[in-house]
């Protein structure tokens, strides 16, 4: 028997870059009344979103399909009889579905450690059934990795009062099992899964289509099986590894779409697993810990949190409401009641955000709810016989017309919930006004939250203009004069991160021989296809930039002071709100400043001793209760050097989180280092709150001084910075899919591109690095010669920045592939039409490469030790009929260069790309020389500019561009001063007004979009190949194996 999970870590592979979507149903009566009618069309809806699901190379083998039922009591009392048992009554009672190893060794030793598990908790073992199967028509991946299943049933032990009692027992029992056999130390791992143990509700799923599941599992087609529950999922991989266990449904819900945070939603529910405490686990607490399980999907995971607040005293309506909370912020209409709900419980806990429509259920009530931007559909159905249709999309069921009271769709943030035993559906109005009215949640954020922004403060004050004070200050934390021209100035005089025209030629941080900030051996990570970003400009109101400051308390016994927090609305402050921070005097809320500060001619030495003891002041000012850290570097000076603010805010974050205690304190940093967007993303996203960047601010000031910003006040200067700072982190958010920052702060969503094994798992622990690198003893080096730089033995007069060349090429500065001399060659060969100078300028770029500038430069070609025999080498001709030219649009090059291009392409027989901007249909109809303009590659892109019918049906290749290579997660963008008469009327645009791709396709939001996309442009043109574009990325194998499933041709 084969592993039933996903291969281990290996080489570029990591199941952690898994990504699924889905199709979802349920059928549920609303009074109740089970029948084995209502299991078959749960059955029907299923194999009906059979397209919704996948399959990968074997057509029998599928991506998983299942369905949850309530426990069908009649059926399991006939079936235990002759197995040598009798079945109390319902309720009391539980039944096991478990997964077990198909070896006969194993087998025994799993089911004996579970037998033992059920006694030491109270219960009694009744026995155990072998659940009837038939893999007969199962392809023979899923065949490999079949699991024995077996049911085990438990009775209720004594001094177990009600179902919820019993329910939150066998959820021990679940637990402490999946501990010992999937994680212990004498573990099977993945061999061992239980799908559900539960008094109420049982799974039956698989790694099988959703045409397989009846069949595979006799059971749902006896008439004794009867529910008034039943959900259904079927599942699309986008990956070739499904796996027996992660198919849906999971305990409590399934899902389709993706968890944008999860990272972070991990992260801190970890990190409040010490603060926990619940008389109603009555000492069992700590068997069910981690409360998340690693090695679970994000579906999994989302069903393991989602449990764990279930059952801990709150109704399933109130946790789906805490971690999928609709966008409160912006919603000045929003009921009073219900926004103060929201607020207090986001001081206790942070948005599981990302394109998600989820239904869930614990047997009793049935539901279903959508992520904030409504980005995964549902519709439902209303019968007047009380039967409700809910699944991903309509026609799942044939329901007559005159048999439907009501048909709707979920709506974003909505909730929709079916009660049977009060045999009634309950409005998203009144599940939320119940929920909002339990407690007088208004009047303890009156009492106990505190509004930074209305609390009295000092005014921003200008700092006198101190030009070499300000320039040693600039160098000790390595800005350079491109710093403040290029970023600084920009954002403060426009209120917008500057945007730049073309992707980047210089080295890698790692690679690279000129000093650089830690921030830049970290590379943003993005969405595409499965977990689309989402448009920052269109869908601002659902963004959402407040965090809280302040210790959470127990997230399972919310009190009043639950919420004494501080809560900013965005994550920059000014000089003047540090001050006021510091002045803060409220019942518990106490900051502590923790200097980050080494002697940095002690090397590695010195810079690992002042982490250490920067975590062991942080333990003791926690001790001591400090509710915010602020780490402060204002302390530098010739024998003080700055930690990297990255390294310490990164350090401490997970240093608190191992020992359980980041959930009782607030991080701010005041750094004198960060000053881009990237960089208050990257000290965001690994854990700080709040950042006050006040040598920019400074920087502000000396510009305003030394005449290098014009017509603008130094406080308008300031707040114009802090607004292009927060709007370029929600910018990045949306790259990611993510609306608040709260859920993103934590996230982790980058890459790390450089930096060494050891320096990743203490620091930076959990951030993907697909290389070696660098470590400490390097980073503290780096420190060591930019302190020096400020700080030379002999004093310099006249001091001045230096110019790095990292945007713009400088002799002196950093290497650029294309640079002055790069460019007169090609220009000159291209001109010239000279052979000779073209061989001079690729062995000028060839011998760049060798300086070390990109990762592929670190590799040689290996040349096969006897050469291929030339007569069995395709001629040329062949060869470059292969050649394709990069997708670059109208409009970003000019008419002449677009159409020689094509021009070329078509003479060799290769393919010209006409990029995103369209095509003039003149270039369709041949030239009187012969020649074609007609590019053979025709894009279609999020803003679909210039995408008519006749433009696709001229293609040999139709190119769905899923993201922009140059920005990706971003749209591209043309100015308005670009958008000529000419170039709009081929764009169908206006001219003067500027263009701007949106970050996602509004009609691309999930795998199965993008798979009707293939199959709607492969209707518009039989003839061409539809290829799509991604972008490369850590995991982009498993999106690319998904879009294949979809029907692809290519993907490039």
């Amino acid at each position: 028997m084969k592993n039933p999970g996903y291969p281990p870590k290996q080489g570029l592979y990591d199941p952690a870059h898994e990504h699924d979507a889905c199709g979802v149903g349920f059928v549920v009566h609303i009074k109740g009344e089970k029948s084995h009618q209502i299991v078959e069309q749960a059955i029907t809806v299923l194999e009906n979103l059979d397209h919704r699901g996948a399959c990968g190379c074997e057509e029998n083998t599928g991506d998983g399909a299942g369905i949850l039922l309530q426990i069908p009591h009649a059926f399991f009392q006939h079936a235990c009889k002759g197995l040598g048992f009798s079945l109390p009554e319902p309720g009391e009672y539980g039944v096991g579905m478990i997964f077990l190893p198909d070896d006969r060794k194993l087998r025994p030793r799993c089911e004996k450690t579970l037998e033992k598990i059920i006694a030491d908790e109270g219960q009694k073992l009744l026995g155990w059934r072998k659940v009837p199967t038939d893999n007969m028509y199962l392809g023979d991946t899923a065949k490999a990795c079949e699991p024995f299943v077996r049911q085990v049933f438990i009775a209720r032990g004594k001094g177990i009062k009600d179902d919820l009692a019993f329910e939150r027992k066998l959820y021990v029992i679940r637990r402490r099992a999946e501990n010992a056999l999937r994680y212990g130390k004498d573990a099977v791992g993945e061999y061992f899964y239980v799908p559900s143990m539960s008094c109420k509700t049982i799974i039956y799923k698989g790694m099988l289509t959703a045409r397989q599941l009846a069949t595979f599992y006799p059971d749902l087609t006896d008439p004794l099986v009867e529910a008034a529950i039943a959900v259904v999922h079927s599942r699309f991989s986008t990956n070739t590894f499904p796996s027996w266990g992660r198919a849906h449904p999971y305990r409590y819900l399934i899902h389709n779409g993706e968890i944008n945070t999860l990272r972070g939603n991990e992260n801190w529910t970890h990190a409040r697993q010490s603060m926990l405490a619940s008389a109603l686990f009555d000492g069992d607490l700590p068997k069910l810990f981690p409360i998340i399980q690693e090695d679970g999907s994000d579906s999994a995971k989302f069903d393991n949190c989602l449990e764990f607040l279930a059952l801990s005293g709150r109704s399933l309506p109130h946790a789906m409401m805490m971690m999928i909370p609709e966008p409160w912020e912006n919603h000045e209409s929003m009921d009073e009641k219900k926004r103060a709900f929201y607020e207090f419980h986001s001081a206790l806990s942070e948005p599981w955000d990302g394109p998600a429509s989820i239904a869930f259920t614990d047997g009793t009530v049935v539901g279903a709810v959508l992520d904030r931007n409504g980005l995964r559909p549902s519709r439902y159905y209303v019968t007047k016989d009380d039967l409700v249709i809910m699944a991903s999309e309509v026609g799942v069921l044939d329901v007559p017309p005159e048999r439907v009271l009501e048909k709707r769709r979920l709506q974003p943030g909505r909730m929709f919930l079916v009660d049977t035993q009060e045999g009634r559906i309950i409005s998203d109005e009144e599940i939320k006004q119940g929920m909002a009215g339990e407690r007088p949640y208004r009047q303890w954020l009156d009492e106990n939250s505190v509004h930074f922004d209305k609390l009295p403060g000092v005014d921003e004050k200008q700092p006198p203009h101190r030009r070499q004070a300000t320039l040693e200050r600039l160098q000790t934390f390595g800005y350079s004069f491109e710093d403040l021209r290029i970023n600084i100035g920009p954002m403060a005089q426009n209120g917008i991160q500057p945007v730049g025209s073309m992707g980047t030629d210089t080295p890698l941080a790692v690679l690279s021989d000129k000093p650089q900030l830690l921030y830049n051996y970290f590379k943003q990570l993005f969405a595409q296809v499965t977990n689309p970003p989402i448009d920052p400009i269109r869908e601002e109101l659902i963004t959402s930039t407040t965090l809280t400051l302040g210790s959470e308390g127990n997230l399972l016994d919310p009190k009043p002071e639950s919420c004494r927090q501080l809560r900013i609305s965005g994550p920059i402050l000014k000089n003047s709100e540090m001050e006021k921070l510091r002045q803060i005097d409220r019942p518990g809320i106490k900051p502590v400043t923790l200097p980050i500060l080494f002697n940095p001619h002690e090397g590695k030495t010195g810079l690992e001793g002042a982490l250490e003891e920067l975590f062991a002041a942080a333990d003791r000012a926690i001790a001591g209760g400090a509710t915010i850290l602020i780490l402060s570097d204002k302390g530098a000076d010739r024998t003080h050097a700055p930690i990297p603010a990255l390294l310490a805010s990164a350090g401490l974050h997970h240093h608190l989180i191992r020992t359980g205690a980041r959930t009782r304190v607030g991080l701010v940093l005041e750094s004198g280092e960060p000053r881009e967007v990237h960089h208050f993303c990257l000290l965001i996203g690994y854990g700080i709150q709040a950042v006050n960047p006040y040598l920019a601010f400074e920087c502000l000031n000396y510009m305003i001084g030394e005449g290098m910003l014009k017509d603008i006040a130094y406080y308008d200067a300031v707040k114009g910075y802090i607004k292009a700072g927060v709007k370029g982190v929600v910018k990045v958010m949306a790259k990611m899919g993510i609306s608040t920052i709260k859920s993103y702060c934590g996230a982790q969503i980058f890459e790390a591109v450089g930096l060494g094994r050891e320096l990743i798992d203490k620091y930076f622990t959990w951030t993907p690095s697909r290389v070696g690198g660098i470590g400490l003893e390097d980073v503290a080096l780096e420190a060591e010669r930019q302190h020096a730089k400020a700080y030379p033995t002999y004093p310099l007069d006249g001091r001045t920045l230096e110019v790095h060349g990292q945007y713009q090429y400088r002799a002196d500065g950093e290497l650029h592939l294309f640079n002055p001399k790069t460019i007169h060659l090609l220009q000159k060969a291209a001109r010239t039409n000279n052979y000779a100078t073209f061989k001079e300028y690729t062995k000028l770029v060839d011998d760049q490469s060798e300086r070390i500038a990109t990762l592929r430069a670190l590799m040689e070609l290996k040349f096969a030790a006897k050469p291929v025999p030339l007569e069995e080498v395709e001629p040329v001709e062949e060869i470059v009929k292969r050649f394709k030219t990069g997708a670059m649009s109208y409009g970003s090059i000019s008419k002449e260069a677009h159409e020689a291009l094509a021009i070329a392409m078509n003479r060799i027989g290769g393919k010209s790309n006409t990029g995103e901007g369209g095509e003039d249909p003149a270039r369709y109809v041949p030239d009187a020389n012969g020649d074609s303009r007609n590019s053979a590659i025709k894009q279609v892109a999020s803003g679909r500019f210039g995408v008519t019918s006749y433009y696709l049906t001229q293609a040999k290749e139709l190119q769905i561009k899923m993201a922009q290579g140059a920005k990706p997660g971003e749209g591209g963008e043309l100015p308005g001063r670009k958008v000529y008469p000419w170039i709009a009327k081929v764009r169908y645009s206006t001219p003067g007004v500027g263009l701007i791709s949106p970050p996602p396709h509004h009609d691309i939001y999930s795998i199965e979009d993008l798979a009707q996309l293939i199959h709607d442009l492969k209707n518009a043109n039989h003839h061409a190949r539809i290829s799509v574009k991604l972008v490369a990325e850590v995991g982009v194998g498993t999106i690319a194996a998904g879009v294949a499933k979809g029907h692809a041709d290519v993907v490039l």
